[in-house]
């Protein structure tokens, strides 16, 4: 059974840093590519970032390009998004899921809220 639990977001002041993390099981973790997706109030689902699964490769939204680094630890079955420089409309509830464009499992987590404040 996939389980997808998100972590580290809160309440930032603009220009500030959140560094969230994805806790998976269930699946062959290090196998999967693995992204992070977020859905702000009244928008749809917009994939965020996303890291091959020995973490050799990166995409990014062009909305985080330069701000953002998604990292994972196949060890730990973890997958991280580092997010500096934030700006209130990253402000957002994030998920992880796997898959490099679309999402692969049909679960979702529960997400975690990152609000910046302007």
């Amino acid at each position: 059974q996939v389980q997808l639990v998100e972590s580290g977001g809160g309440l930032v002041q603009s220009g500030g840093s959140l560094r969230l993390s994805c806790a998976a099981s269930g699946f062959t973790f290090s196998s999967y590519t693995m992204s992070w997706y977020r859905q702000a109030p009244g928008k749809e689902r917009e994939l965020v970032a996303a890291i091959s699964s020995a973490g050799g490769s990166t995409n990014y939204a062009a909305s985080v390009e330069g701000r953002f680094t998604i990292s994972r630890d196949n060890a730990k079955n973890t997958v991280y998004l580092q997010m500096n420089s934030l700006k209130p409309e990253d402000t957002a509830v994030y998920y992880c899921n796997a898959g490099a464009t679309m999402p692969f499992f049909r679960y979702w987590g529960q997400g975690t809220q990152d609000t910046v404040s302007s």
